[in-house]
């Protein structure tokens, strides 16, 4: 072959792979190929074949010119090709060789790298969800810069809902790129990463996400390599912790995976409040190698937990109360099960056209019933100490059942239109989710200690000291709970129809355009039921209303280095006014109240943000490093309108807010032996228009305007690992999401205040061989008290996990 030859045949492989880009992914034994970055099964073969000729163009360059080279046929000889194994886990979605960093999506809607996506999305990669020591998604998320945890009291009061950015998002969660409406404990065992994206993207995830969203990616079955992983912990506070994860090839076409998980643990430092997990996630793969795939699996979770509701705060700048002793009653619980299943699809038309179909069912049971502490001041009625303090105990439930469809259909098409390539993503969806939320009915059997007052007079309570000071005998039975579930009282049903069109435009080797489009059409219904205590007839109340919501994206990345680009995006999302679905009719936290004809009057909140970056794969593409600043703003933002809380006129959209901010992070590896992940964000909150006039310039409520995170590896020998992560957020203030955080006009600063914290926690790893290990964590090293949200009135602060300590063995064969 003439040198000549060797050069047409390299340019035209390169030039294939270069226009080409695919989804997904494909991995030889443990060493991955990137989905999105310009290989497949068949441009696999032509980059090999390439990647020979060019060490054979090299080594023929090499010849003097004096010395001719002979027009024949020539026998060639060339090395093996060997693919190196370089991470511990088997997530085809990771950089080789950098174990935090992770290369591309996990939704295929996404057709280029992250480090060439004009937005910030972080991702938590398996090595590091490991090496955490973090299995809850709360847990995991409150750690990441920009976003903290809020609070309900009878709706979602569980802590299971995120913020980010200032804005709600516990209804923008997703598993698969499928929406997951379930209020539920959202558990790690069976996730391969987590995606956090900031800013709106209603684009790619519907309604909602003014904020950001939250995307977990499953472990699914795969042909290519078979694996038994089993890990077993034990550690304080009575912790234990059983996984297994085997992927079983059974041909070249079909295999199988299994996660379980066994668990349970006393909440640190507060026992009797204890968490059991039980759950099992089964995949199946049907592959044929050439055009075809189809991909199914079944995930089911049971939690049941006794909760811990932490203290609470005294007001006006008093802060949270230390050292509150355990006051949850023996007979609270807090349950979810999740049950749910998915059927994926996988056809390629062509090599430049494909369709993937994804379908879900799937439903999610949840109640509990929760105890509360607040400082109060007895009544003067009281027998004991009239007008005395004390600590009040109060009641937090609800129960709610959901069943939830979705079909999503993704095209894809790239084509050549005159000389730029377009990279074409048109998606159609059909969703429909019914929630019923309720009560439970309360009997308390035990004796009343005190007499409180409140906004209905004075009335007989259950408080935690007798009139001497001293906490009461057996506290954990006090109220004496009998417990029996009640009828429902809001039946929420939506339906949505949905189309998105997306394109991505290589302008140039240097410029890329992206483009999108989406059309959110939904059906609304919420149904509450009230019933009359006296004469037990039930009055029904209907909201109900359809509209089309649209909302885009404009984003642009421009090459500046080999290594680096810089970026603009602006995005749009809409939320539609009560779309949080377990608030039934109550004000405020999203949900809808008052005169049930206005409804189809309301606007839908709307939000737009702007953003400008940059993102450089540095160290060989092992470390990603961004930067960002972003303007976000939120309009039509909805209000209880009213006296207070209690007597409102209805929900009306009268609001407007805004955020500014900058945000840094790094990803991967520093040198061949140190790994992280870190990153900061400032922002600044300001509410700019209000139904309150008092609320205009006050921050948002449940805002942290400063965080940061930092985990560190280190690999001190080639068995030895040692590392730690340090979490920091500034103080943030109790109040409702999207609203001004409390405040007290009386004095001139925010009533309740959550502090600022630091945590700090360290890991350890030894490898005996390839197939035994070692790792211990310890949680919150200096034991530090700190907090981690509050509820409005500061009647409960979820207080962060005390020191502790997790040995976990890995065997795998």
């Amino acid at each position: 072959m003439s040198k000549t030859a060797v050069g047409h045949a390299l340019s035209r492989a390169s030039s294939e792979i270069e226009r080409r880009e695919v989804r997904k992914p494909v991995r030889l034994g443990y060493s991955q190929i990137p989905q999105n970055s310009t290989f497949n099964r068949r441009s696999l073969a032509v980059g090999v074949s390439a990647l020979m000729c060019t060490s054979l163009a090299m080594a023929q360059s090499q010849v003097p010119e004096a010395e001719p080279v002979p027009d024949t046929e020539e026998t060639l000889v060339l090395e093996k090709l060997e693919l190196q194994d370089k991470t511990s886990d088997t997530n085809p979605y990771a950089e080789d060789g950098a174990p935090y960093k992770a290369k591309i999506s996990g939704d295929s809607r996404h057709v280029k790298d992250l480090a060439e996506t004009p937005q910030t999305i972080q991702v938590f990669t398996q090595t590091q969800l490991q090496e955490s020591g973090k299995t809850d998604l709360r847990d995991q998320l409150s750690s990441v810069p920009g976003i903290t945890l809020g609070t309900g009291e009878n709706g979602n009061a569980f802590g299971d809902r995120y913020i980010i950015r200032g804005h709600e998002a516990r209804s923008d969660v997703f598993v698969d790129s499928l929406h997951d409406p379930g209020m539920t404990t959202r558990e790690s065992f069976a996730v391969e990463q987590v995606e956090i994206t900031k800013g709106p993207s209603s684009t790619f995830a519907g309604r909602g996400s003014t904020g950001g969203a939250v995307n977990s990616i499953t472990k699914q079955a795969s042909t290519d390599y078979d694996f038994t992983k089993l890990q077993g912990g034990i550690g304080s506070d009575s912790y234990g912790r059983l996984t297994v994860d085997t992927n079983q090839k059974i041909n070249e076409e079909v295999a199988v995976r299994a996660n379980v998980l066994l668990g349970t643990s006393d909440v640190p430092d507060r026992d009797p409040a204890s968490e059991d997990r039980t759950g099992f996630a089964l995949s199946g793969i049907y592959d044929t190698g050439d055009r075809f795939s189809v991909l199914a699996d079944v995930y089911y979770l049971d939690a049941d937990d006794k909760p811990d509701l932490g203290t609470y705060i005294v007001p006006d700048g008093g802060g949270p109360v230390d050292n509150l002793p355990v006051y949850l009653q023996n007979q609270d619980f807090l349950t979810s099960t999740v049950k749910s299943g998915t059927v994926r699809a996988n056809y390629e038309f062509t090599d430049d056209l494909r369709i993937e179909n994804s379908l879900r069912y799937g439903t999610t049971e949840n109640g509990y019933v929760m105890t509360g502490a607040r400082g109060t001041v007895l009544d003067e009625t009281d027998p004991d100490a009239p007008g005395g303090d004390n600590v009040s105990l109060s009641t937090h439930q609800g129960w709610q059942e959901i069943d939830y469809f979705a079909d999503q259909i993704n095209l894809f098409a790239d084509k050549d239109i005159g000389s730029l390539l377009h990279q074409f993503v048109f998606s159609a969806e059909f969703s429909k989710t019914n929630v019923k939320n309720g009560v439970y009915s309360i009997d308390n059997t035990g004796e009343s200690n005190c007499v409180t007052s409140g906004r209905n007079g004075a009335s007989p309570g259950y408080c935690m000291y007798d009139s001497s000071g001293n906490l009461v005998d057996d506290l954990n039975n006090l109220m004496g709970r009998e417990i029996t579930r009640g009828d429902y009282d809001s039946d929420f049903k939506i339906s949505t129809v949905s189309l998105a069109a997306m394109d991505t435009i290589d302008f140039t080797d240097r410029l890329t355009g992206f483009f999108g489009v989406r059309m959110d059409s939904f059906d609304y219904t919420n149904t509450l039921k009230s019933t009359n205590n006296e004469t037990g007839e039930s009055t029904l109340t209907k909201y109900a209303y359809d509209d089309v919501l649209w909302n885009g994206h404009l984003g642009v990345v421009m090459k500046v280095a080999e290594e680096g680009n810089v970026y603009a995006n602006f995005s749009s999302s809409s939320n539609i006014n009560g779309g949080e679905s377990d608030l039934g009719g109550n004000c405020g936290y999203g949900g809808l109240c008052g005169d049930n004809t206005q409804v189809g009057n309301s606007e839908p909140e709307t939000s737009h943000n702007f953003e400008l970056g940059t993102k450089w794969d540095l160290f060989d593409d092992k470390l990603l490093a961004t930067f960002a600043v972003f303007q976000m703003t939120k309009s039509d933002v909805m209000e209880s309108i009213g006296e207070d809380d209690y007597e409102t006129l209805g929900t009306l959209n009268t609001g407007k807010n805004r955020i500014r901010g900058v945000e840094f992070s790094l990803a991967g590896n520093l040198t061949e032996t140190v790994s992280a992940v870190a990153g900061f964000s400032v922002m600044d909150s300001e509410i700019l228009k209000s139904y309150d006039e008092d609320s205009v310039g006050r921050v948002l409520s449940n805002f942290a305007d400063k965080s940061a995170f930092a985990q560190l590896r280190v690999e001190v020998t080639p068995k030895v690992v040692i590392g730690g992560a340090v979490t920091y957020s500034s103080e943030t203030y109790a109040g409702q999401p999207d609203s001004a955080a409390g405040y007290n006009t009386d004095i001139g600063q925010y009533s309740y205040k959550v502090p600022a914290y630091t945590v700090l926690d360290v890991f350890s790893s030894y490898e005996f061989n390839k197939q035994l290990s070692v790792r211990l964590n310890v949680g919150n090293v200096t034991d530090k008290d700190y907090y981690l949200a509050s509820y409005r009135s500061g009647a409960f602060a979820y207080k962060g996990d005390a020191l502790n300590t997790r040995l976990t063995v890995n065997y795998e064969f």
